[in-house]
């Protein structure tokens, strides 16, 4: 098994296990698929790897087999839904970077909601040594996180770039110290799966109308998503405990 699902309470946990540099393949893409599958009631997920490298790439004999254009799209058809697929859940989502993330582990990190990444991590798109350009979704989702100017940079250049200048760039949201980053990764996931559930989705849900059409789709959307969380079981009870506990106090169930 090249991928492994657990659960830690709320959170459940996908982590690359693919020694020794969790090379992109297609079992490896199914696995990862099967996983998803089996998120249940998890109320958030971390993605992690083992390993010394968070990936270094793609296998390019993948590439290698590929003799006609009409096959070579089939194939990128297939690896971008994985991406899509992670950029869909409803619930919150985060990447954790330990070290090196090349290529398809880096794209799969921009289509989680959050990266955390430790001080040593070291993040490229590096797809320009074989000719080509990213087919997972990276150049665009690093456009919308640190806009076309960075995207092309990143591409282009091909260069590595350390985890404290894509936080700079709003691309990563948190650095933490290497030593004790596995733990500090899993505490900041868990503080998302024990949170209002619901109210994460809603969040998701105007950001992807922004995505779509800017603050005027957002602003005509925002009132019906946020009101039909008065259906929730979790506001009532978090608006009481406001009341007569004050705040911070209150405990979510995600229903």
């Amino acid at each position: 098994m090249k991928i492994h699902l657990t659960r830690q309470a709320e959170l459940a946990i996908i982590t690359i296990d693919a020694p020794p540099l969790n090379l992109y393949a297609l079992d490896l893409d199914a696995e990862f698929h099967d996983a998803l599958d089996e998120l249940g009631d998890a109320r958030a997920l971390l993605v992690t790897a083992s390993g010394r490298v968070v990936s270094g790439g793609v296998d390019v004999s993948l590439f290698a087999a590929q003799e006609y254009r009409e096959d070579a799209q089939a194939l990128f058809d297939r690896m971008l839904l994985l991406p899509q697929r992670l950029a869909d859940l409803p619930i919150p989502t985060v990447f954790a970077a330990h070290a090196l993330c090349l290529t398809w582990a880096f794209e799969l990190a921009v289509a989680c909601d959050l990266i955390v990444a430790a001080e040593s991590a070291r993040f490229g798109l590096v797809e320009k040594v074989v000719g080509l350009t990213p087919t997972m979704g990276g150049t665009q989702r690093l456009a919308a996180r640190a806009g076309v100017g960075r995207a092309k940079e990143l591409v282009m250049t091909g260069d590595l770039y350390d985890a404290a200048t894509l936080e700079r760039w709003n691309v990563v949201n948190r650095v933490f110290p290497d030593e004790g980053f596995a733990l500090a990764a899993e505490r900041f996931a868990l503080s998302l799966a024990t949170g209002p559930t619901r109210a994460h989705s809603a969040t998701k849900q105007v950001l992807a109308h922004f995505g779509h059409g800017g603050v005027p789709e957002a602003d005509a959307h925002v009132t019906t998503i946020a009101s039909a969380l008065f259906e929730t079981e979790d506001l009532p009870r978090a608006v009481h405990s406001f009341l007569a506990d004050g705040p911070g106090r209150a405990t979510f169930t995600g229903r």
